[in-house]
């Protein structure tokens, strides 16, 4: 079996996938402690590196812990945290705020391993925000330290850097990221060819993937917070712009002048969008019955199988698998790497983490009016004033002029 250390593990959802496409895990690197105990409690036999913080160990630990040498490794792969790459962290904290970011400095620390291992195939997956060129960051980062890498140890890493919808690939949920893959001998990884979607199969849904698993709640998967209560006025598929004079509901914000995902609901027909790791309390998305997904269902449109458990509360439960990478995505690339850039023999047929069409999908809930106490909010919204015109990025550019 070709041999595999995964850094930034997290909750395991790209070693799953890994380990599904025949790779054998010798380590994995994670310091949060939810985390931690969800890899023990579902893998005892996958060994936790030792300090578990990556900027205290060095390569030459994780060649002992490992019972790797230089050169030996087959796979090493990895998911740096993405919030300082991510859009939310972008509008929030600006374009050089986010670089101060300590969870920014992870990639130096992802380099600085495979300096000391110098693996075969390295895979390192992150948010889109992460392509992003200017400056001494993201993608340049990578590749200009892959390029002192070969002039340094003779190695021929050549990048190369795709973008996946998870949805084209069979998951319920819409998830766009960017995988860099590179081969130590220079051999160009192919990424793989979308599956599902326009022309191909359909696209898999949030019906097929959680349309069976509707228990009773006990009140604690009703959403809080000031808005949520527009909920049942608001359509599956549709988010708070339903109600804008754009929208076909009332207008009761201003078109754009919220983020994506406020009051977002699931449509049963269509894939999920995407699962936040740190949702706020109207962040959706939110259940078709106007509710909080249980952890089960999230675990279920990640594509995480039934007999995985995620370690402590819902909402630890959700940032593990907000931050997870779908095993079926993982599965699907170990499977192109181990076949293009290991020599392994192709592994076609069933797909483990696959998740398979349910019957015939139930028509959309129905839709109430809008309570009381938001009426007095009707009236004509004005719409934002366009990209680096809001106010939060108008009181930046007001500070940085003082």
């Amino acid at each position: 079996m070709a041999s595999l250390i995964s850094l930034f593990s997290g909750a395991g959802g790209l070693d799953l996938g890994l380990e599904a496409a025949g790779f054998d895990l010798k380590l994995c690197v994670e310091k949060d402690e939810p985390c931690q105990r969800t890899i023990a409690s579902n893998r005892p036999r996958w060994k936790l590196a030792q300090p578990p913080d990556i900027f205290r160990l060095l390569p030459q630990d994780i060649q002992k812990q490992a019972s790797v040498r230089r050169r030996s490794l087959d796979l090493l792969a990895g998911g740096p945290p993405c919030q300082p790459f991510s859009k939310a962290g972008y509008w929030h904290s600006g374009d050089s705020l986010r670089l101060r970011d300590p969870r920014a400095k992870t990639l130096h620390a992802y380099m600085k391993i495979v300096s000391g291992l110098l693996p075969q195939v390295i895979l390192l997956e992150n948010v889109e925000g992460i392509g992003f060129e200017k400056k001494d960051e993201g993608l340049s980062l990578l590749k200009r330290k892959l390029r002192e890498i070969n002039r340094k140890h003779g190695t021929h890493y050549d990048p190369v850097v795709f973008r996946i919808n998870a949805a084209d690939f069979g998951v319920p949920q819409v998830r766009k990221r960017i995988f860099l893959i590179a081969a130590r001998d220079g051999t160009r990884f192919r990424p793989p060819i979308p599956t599902h979607g326009d022309q191909r199969l359909p696209y898999i849904t949030a019906w097929d993937a959680i349309g069976d698993l509707e228990w009773e709640t006990d009140g604690t998967l009703q959403p809080k917070g000031t808005w949520t209560k527009l909920l049942p006025s608001i359509p599956e598929g549709k988010n708070y712009q339903w109600h804008t004079p754009r929208g076909a509901g009332r207008p009761i914000f201003g078109f754009r002048r919220r983020y994506w995902s406020f009051l977002l609901k699931l449509a049963k027909e269509r894939p999920s969008w995407t699962i936040p790791a740190q949702p706020g309390p109207s962040t959706g998305p939110f259940h078709w019955k106007n509710r909080l997904l249980f952890v089960r269902e999230l675990a279920r449109l990640q594509s995480f199988p039934d007999d995985y458990i995620l370690s402590g509360n819902r909402r630890a439960a959700q940032r593990q698998i907000g931050n997870a990478v779908p095993p079926l995505i993982g599965e699907i690339i170990g499977r192109e790497i181990a076949e293009q850039l290991l020599g392994e023999a192709p592994m076609n047929g069933y797909l483990r983490f696959s998740i398979k069409r349910r019957q015939e999908c139930p028509c959309p809930e129905a839709t109430t009016e809008v309570p009381n106490p938001y009426v007095p909010l009707m009236r004509n919204h004005r719409a934002h004033p366009g990209k680096g015109k809001g106010p939060g990025v108008l009181s930046r550019r007001f500070v940085r002029a003082l």
